[in-house]
């Protein structure tokens, strides 16, 4: 799944919720030129710019206050996306039954990249389709999981 801090997602969670909106997912990946902290926030009805920049600013304050980033960094806050990144194993559970893609941190089987039906998650493996045969694939190794748009 995708490298979620947790530290990031226990301090900014609160605050997220707090707004009524859930706290899909936090990405930190540092640059040359600094970071960028992402923010990933949803609710029934979805998500707009007015919602994302409420988030920003409560999530600003927080950081501001606990300073947990050193360096430079921006804040990104947005919606999930039609290819919504699966973090936590919960998404594993809950998402069962659509089309992922999911990119390992080292090879399984001699392959990093797999898509296929999403079946759940048992026992820290995650369950995947791919055609026809079915895959038991460890959880701990995959690096980014997101769901499949279907037009």
């Amino acid at each position: 799944m995708s490298r979620e801090p947790a530290e990031l997602r226990n301090l900014i969670e609160p605050a997220v919720t707090a707004l009524g909106y859930e706290l899909v997912g936090v990405e930190y990946s540092s640059g040359g030129r600094g970071g960028l902290l992402r923010v990933y926030i949803d609710r029934p009805g979805g998500i707009t710019l007015d919602d994302c920049q409420a988030v920003s600013h409560q999530v600003s304050g927080v950081l501001d206050v606990e300073d947990p980033i050193s360096g430079q960094y921006s804040l990104e806050v947005s919606s999930p996306g039609l290819d919504r990144p699966l973090f936590r194993e919960a998404d594993f559970e809950r998402f069962a039954g659509h089309r992922v893609r999911l990119q390992m941190s080292s090879p399984v089987g001699g392959r990093r990249r797999f898509k296929g039906t999403l079946l759940g998650l048992e026992g820290g493996q995650v369950l995947l389709r791919v055609d026809g045969e079915d895959l038991r694939l460890p959880l701990e190794k995959i690096d980014q999981a997101r769901l499949v748009p279907e037009y």
